[in-house]
């Protein structure tokens, strides 16, 4: 399971368009709806970089236009994955499109620090604004774990909400689902504390909002707060869920990749759309999920470039730069593999000289392989020379069924590009790799590394995985396996 998260705006899309769709586990206290949600006023906003922020507010009220709506009230917010938003200043309240507008443009595409991060406010998502009394608040939280799914519920809510694993009520809900609680099972679990009267409702919506959690594949799902407005004689509720973090399974896209996208198109958020008579449409249509980057980690052109690649392949093609200075670079095969080299690399004292962090695996090509190591040569050469060189590290475990040959292959025709800046900026390359036809392709790599000059050190099998990076990285340190002779 890879856990990513998303947008607050993808999120509340895909929970808003499948609470009356995703079949629910057992019958809820009320009746299924005869009608679903309507259409969620999501307004998203992106701000690239060198935007025309008056340009891109204008096109929203053509793309929104219940944002001109006379007398309307609204939230405005960063969207980038940043948590107590309110807490460092950056969430607008109960304010008229004017006001949104203007408080939008004093923050897009500006630097903010939150906490100790410091990231540039590129989304925004902004939403009508629900008034309802601070009693009304309330907090739930669904989280997988290898037992099942937790729900979390509290009967306050909003930014004051405090150590809520500490003070929530919780139920774990076990893998085998004929063991689901019934609506009885939850109410006492979970809502002691919540008057009677809105038992039902949210009964009903817990059970429900649990059905899109496991039919759109998230694993983890926060909304504070959810409020549940009673009506006149508090025997029932209008629920809406004001804040919301969420993640989902990014290997789950193949089986609900239609569901995410349906659920945050034009037509299930309210988005008016010319007709085109070149375009079919499909009842999956709708955008591809974006998973973004943590504030503050916006994403190079190379690490978009490997990402932009693994989304059109079966195999997984990762980077992430860590330190574009560092003297310490990985081309790891393997996910595993991967933390494995990053720990030992910190265990010997070079946490802050490791440049990147990724992987290639499932069984690459040669020209994917070839593009990866390309990158990652490219971003390591040109970055300034240090006087005591730098280290390249090329590894894996044993592959499963990827060809180490065929991989090799790859990484050789990357070397054999880069080879006098390898040399110029003194690289030592160590080399360990196991797997299918591993033999060949750490005699083929070998074979490179004399050809070429390059300070190379080559290992098989019988060298342990996390031993070659202290051989590498510690002074004097030596070992008794033999490097592979070929």
């Amino acid at each position: 399971m890879s856990a990513k998260a998303i947008s607050e705006a993808d999120g509340k899309a895909i929970v808003n368009y499948h609470l009356t769709r995703a079949p629910v586990i057992k019958p809820t206290p009320l009746p299924p709806s005869a009608t679903h949600n309507p259409p969620s006023r999501l307004a998203s906003l992106y701000f690239a970089e060198g935007a025309d922020v008056k340009g891109v507010l204008d096109q929203a009220e053509t793309t929104y236009p219940w944002l001109l709506q006379s007398g309307s009230k609204f939230v405005a917010k960063p969207d980038q994955l940043i948590k107590r938003r309110g807490k460092s200043g950056l969430l607008a309240l109960n304010k008229t499109w004017a006001e949104a507008r203007e408080w939008i443009e004093t923050k897009a595409g500006k630097s903010q620090q939150v906490e100790s991060v410091v990231g540039v406010l590129r989304q925004f998502l902004v939403e009508p604004f629900v008034p309802h009394p601070q009693e009304t608040e309330y907090y739930i939280n669904i989280n997988s774990v290898r037992e099942g799914d937790w729900i979390l519920f509290f009967h306050e809510g909003g930014v004051d909400v405090g150590d809520v694993d500490e003070k929530a009520e919780k139920i774990l809900i076990p893998v085998d689902l004929k063991e689901f609680p019934s609506n009885e099972e939850i109410a006492s679990a979970l809502l002691s504390n919540v008057p009677k009267g809105v038992h039902n409702v949210l009964v009903d919506f817990i059970s429900r909002l649990y059905a899109v959690y496991v039919d759109c594949q998230f694993t983890y799902l926060e909304i504070n707060p959810l409020v549940a407005i009673p009506n006149a004689d508090a025997t029932s509720a209008e629920v809406h869920f004001l804040d919301l973090a969420a993640k989902l399974d990014q290997t789950a896209e193949f089986e609900c990749g239609a569901k995410w996208a349906v659920a945050r198109s034009a037509s299930a958020l309210g988005i008016p759309v010319a007709p085109s008579k070149e375009t079919k449409t499909t009842v999956d249509v709708g955008p591809p999920m974006e998973f973004p980057a943590p504030f503050g980690r916006e994403m190079s052109k190379e690490e978009a470039y490997i990402a932009e690649m693994d989304a059109k392949t079966g195999a997984s093609l990762k980077l992430t730069i860590l330190n574009g200075s560092g003297r310490v670079w990985t081309l790891v095969a393997g996910g595993g593999a991967s933390v494995v080299y990053a720990d030992a690399i910190a265990s010997a004292g070079f946490a802050g000289e490791l440049a990147n962090y990724g992987e290639y695996s499932g069984a690459p090509t040669e020209t994917q392989t070839f593009h990866y190591a390309r990158t990652v040569l490219d971003l390591m050469l040109r970055a300034p020379q240090r006087p005591e060189g730098k280290i390249l590290f090329i590894g894996g475990g044993i592959a499963n069924f990827t060809n180490v040959a065929s991989t090799f292959k790859g990484v050789i025709r990357a070397l054999r590009e880069v080879a006098p800046l390898l040399v110029e900026h003194k690289v030592q390359i160590w080399v360990r790799r196991a797997g299918p036809n591993y033999q060949e392709g750490l005699k083929n790599i070998k074979s490179v590394g004399q050809e070429l000059a390059l300070d190379m050190h080559v290992f098989g099998p019988e060298m342990h995985v996390s031993g070659i990076v202290p051989l590498a990285l510690v002074p004097g340190k030596t070992t008794e396996v033999a490097e592979f002779s070929g």
